[in-house]
């Protein structure tokens, strides 16, 4: 197996935790088994959890980003966040109704997990692949992504739905072995990377790398305000990111909020899995066809008139309609994201400049959930809430329109 093959298995491998766990089973089990009270409020706990996880990634990503630079150790890392990940997952499978307090920490340590791993798996891009294969291999992995997360989430829904199939007592019972078996399938496909993947330590992790990579990031800072098109990109994706992983966050807490039934929210999540996998792999086709911007901001377009018509559906209908139009640009977006800041960065500062990455993208998604709880909350009306996010794609956009498509990096 080529180490990029083991690179991209990664995404096949934690996009089980982003499909059963944050964008589907957790919102549903904690709104109606967890928490069970008001779903106003619920929905705004569920976003202060994010919230709360993503704030503390904004804090750790540039200065984590940074160790790993210092010492090479990007695989260490990653695979540190991943068991703090797996092993909160798997957590939830043990959790009884009204441990909300609870399910909220572990959910939100799996959130740490996962996004943490993430900074470090991102940086991994430039040293398994070529400056031209960037966008074809970032692709490829969002693209296996959504397949296995897909087809683990096919059968978690299986189960959840026909509970006597498996043996099962209950649709609960099913719930609980779902996050289980995320937790399972999580950390068995991170093992290619753990093993072809190269990586050899310069430094042991002390008080002294930690200090020399302080002093990194505030040079790194420097450099990331002097890279004009680095630093732009990264406004713009603050803003545009923060609009996308909301809802990928809270769409079934907002199906739920405003009378939609459990079945065919879930129903439409796993339609987007499978809409998603060759629609990320057509979009690295377009992004290097038309260029990368280009593809995004047209994504952008489709997610402002999405959200916009989401704020008025009321029928099952037309939230698979809705699902069927973000599943096409959703991971296209993700991946030429990634593909086109890593044309703008130096190569030799990958992991930290994707700390930056990475600390902004989660720092949007304390932004994107608040709005979305917090207006929701003020207005009295769900609605609301998700209406707010337009304006986090329309200044993403803005922004993104100033960015110099040239390469940097060197």
């Amino acid at each position: 197996m080529q180490p990029k093959t083991a690179w991209i298995l990664y995404d096949f491998a934690n996009s089980a935790f982003a499909t059963t766990v944050m964008a589907g089973f957790f919102p549903l089990f904690f709104k109606q088994y967890w928490h069970g009270g008001d779903p106003v409020d619920s929905t705004f706990q569920l976003g202060l959890a994010n919230a709360a996880a993503s704030g503390l990634i904004l804090v750790t990503a540039p200065l984590l980003g940074a160790v790993a630079d210092q010492g090479r150790l990007h695989k260490r890392l990653l695979v540190g966040f991943a068991l703090l990940g797996i092993c909160a997952t798997f957590a939830l499978a043990l959790l009884q109704a009204g441990m909300a307090p609870h399910a909220l920490l572990c959910f939100g340590l799996g959130l740490v997990g996962f996004s943490g791993a993430n900074v470090f798996y991102d940086s991994l891009l430039v040293e398994v692949a070529k400056p031209a294969e960037y966008e074809r291999i970032s692709s490829l992995g969002f693209a296996l992504g959504y397949l296995g997360g897909g087809l683990l989430f096919a059968l978690n829904v299986a189960m959840a739905l026909k509970p006597q199939w498996f043996g099962l007592a209950s649709s609960e019972q099913a719930l609980r072995l779902a996050f289980a078996s995320v937790a399972v399938w999580w950390l068995v496909f991170t093992l290619p990377l753990l093993w072809k993947v190269g990586e050899k330590p310069s430094r042991r992790l002390s008080l002294s790398l930690v200090g020399d990579a302080w002093r990194q990031v505030v040079r790194t800072l420097g450099h990331v305000r002097a890279h004009r098109p680095a630093f732009l990109f990264l406004v713009a994706y603050w803003f545009y990111i923060d609009g996308v992983d909301t809802i990928v966050r809270m769409a079934v807490d907002y199906g739920l909020a405003i009378g939609l039934g459990w079945k065919g929210l879930i129903a439409a999540l796993l339609l987007v899995q499978f809409v998603g996998f060759p629609a990320a792999i057509a979009y690295g086709r377009l992004g290097e066809w038309i260029g990368a911007k280009r593809a995004i901001l047209l994504g952008l377009a489709v997610y402002v008139a999405v959200t916009a018509f989401a704020a008025k559906l009321d029928s099952a209908t037309e939230f698979y309609a809705l699902a069927v139009l973000i599943g096409l640009v959703q991971g296209g977006v993700q991946a030429l994201s990634r593909a086109y800041y890593a044309h703008l960065i130096p190569r030799h500062m990958a992991a930290e400049f994707f700390g930056f990455y990475n600390m902004l993208g989660k720092f949007a998604a304390v932004l994107g959930p608040l709005l979305v709880g917090v207006t929701g909350r003020l207005a009295g009306d769900p609605r609301a809430g998700i209406f707010s996010i337009v304006a986090l794609f329309l200044i993403g956009g803005a922004v993104l329109l100033r960015v110099r498509p040239q390469v940097v990096a060197s």
